[in-house]
């Protein structure tokens, strides 16, 4: 298998994250409604301190304006209730006033002292159908704004969309050094890699078969490339790991066995990104599956019956698991973001069974976007709470 060339080529650890379902993605059966399990802060802020506790090094936070809370609301309230964990904070581009964003940004990472990384979303807003090529330069405007920002004493940005001429960015100054928070992206057409080649430092994928995987990782390569640019790259895969393989295909049957195909098609189409070229492509995963939903060994794609967006689960024992994430580190993937269904219960089987087993770090420690008094040295998995 290819291997792609990354920022952190030399790190022999990854950093590994868990997911909270803010837009209301938590079941005990795949598309069965469960009030237990509802988006809210009782129960979403239970899935952070979990993944905390259990030594998992970030949490992607995400966003949906039609189910669920805000994001950056709900991380600043985390903020206060954990001490280690990074906040991977989703945000939209063009949401919110790009400047008024860089100090919401900026006061959200001095509350969390540093422990933020935003991952760049350039979705439609509700009642907005906009251009693809539209949204990605309007992305590229708001990055570069955050950039300076965080970056410089004033603001001056001449573009498109917005005008900008000698803002002061005093009120704006991140907590982290070095360029402010890292930044995550996922995407998959040209406009998509052009924008995380040129501006961003981490390119998340959805599950694939592992080819597809690593020529998503070519195409964007190259392009940060052509901008004398290297990137980290991430996967974003749900996880069903139990003490056998049998156990781990069990229970992922049992997961779907009380959904009704029409309700998922429901679930899949009510988020903002369900006619993006990603989700296509998880449809077309679901398509050439085998008749039990896997297209690779342990790579299984039922979950994306009833969710748009990512839609495979790894499945399989511990030294399965193992195995798989040791395949996709040599391909050059540095970051995972993994999650399951239960959120809770599924954090503590991986958090037990697998995660000791890992050497995890922190990318922004890696790329040195940490306080200058704080040490950029990866840390082991010894290092809990």
């Amino acid at each position: 298998m290819t291997i792609i060339p990354v920022t952190s080529a030399d790190l022999d650890a990854t950093e590994v994250s868990w997911f909270s379902a803010l837009c209301s993605d938590d079941y005990a059966y795949l598309g069965v409604p469960d009030g237990s399990l509802r988006s809210s802060w009782d129960h979403c802020s239970s899935i952070v301190k979990k993944a905390e506790y259990l030594g998992f090094r970030n949490v992607l936070c995400p966003s949906s304006y039609q189910v669920g809370q805000d994001t950056l609301s709900f991380v600043a309230g985390c903020a206060p209730i954990t001490e280690k964990i990074n906040f991977l904070a989703a945000i939209r581009c063009g949401e919110m006033q790009p400047i008024m964003l860089a100090r919401t940004v900026a006061t959200l990472d001095h509350m969390l002292k540093g422990r933020l990384t935003l991952n760049i979303i350039s979705s439609d807003f509700p009642g907005e159908v906009a251009d693809s090529a539209y949204r990605y330069r309007r992305s590229h405007e708001v990055v570069q704004i955050l950039r300076q920002a965080w970056t410089r004493e004033t603001i001056d940005h001449d573009g498109e969309i917005y005008q900008f001429k000698g803002v002061s960015t005093e009120p704006a100054r991140p907590y982290q050094q070095n360029g402010g928070p890292l930044l995550y992206f996922g995407g998959y057409s040209p406009d998509a890699l052009e924008l995380c080649g040129a501006q961003c430092d981490v390119y998340l994928m959805w599950p694939e078969t592992k080819e597809q995987l690593a020529e998503r990782m070519r195409a964007v390569h190259a392009r940060a490339q052509a901008h004398g640019r290297t990137l980290d790259y991430g996967l974003r895969v749900h996880m069903i790991v139990r003490d056998t393989e049998k156990e781990a295909k069990e229970y992922a049957e049992h997961l779907v066995s009380r959904l009704d195909d029409e309700y998922g098609r429901l679930i899949r189409n009510r988020a903002h990104d369900s006619i993006s070229l990603g989700v296509a492509h998880q449809a077309k995963a679901r398509e050439l599956a085998d008749k039990f939903g896997y297209i690779e060994p342990n790579l299984w794609t039922g979950i994306g019956r009833a969710r748009s967006g990512c839609g495979a689960a790894l499945v399989g024992s511990t030294d399965q698991i193992m195995s798989a994430i040791e395949d996709y580190q040599k391909m050059g993937i540095r970051a995972f973001i993994f999650s399951g269904y239960p959120h809770l219960e599924e954090a503590e089987h991986f958090g037990r069974k697998v995660l000791p087993h890992l050497k995890t770090c922190s990318l922004p420690h890696v790329h040195g976007r940490v306080p200058a008094a704080t040490p950029a040295t990866p840390l082991g998995n010894g290092d809990r709470h």
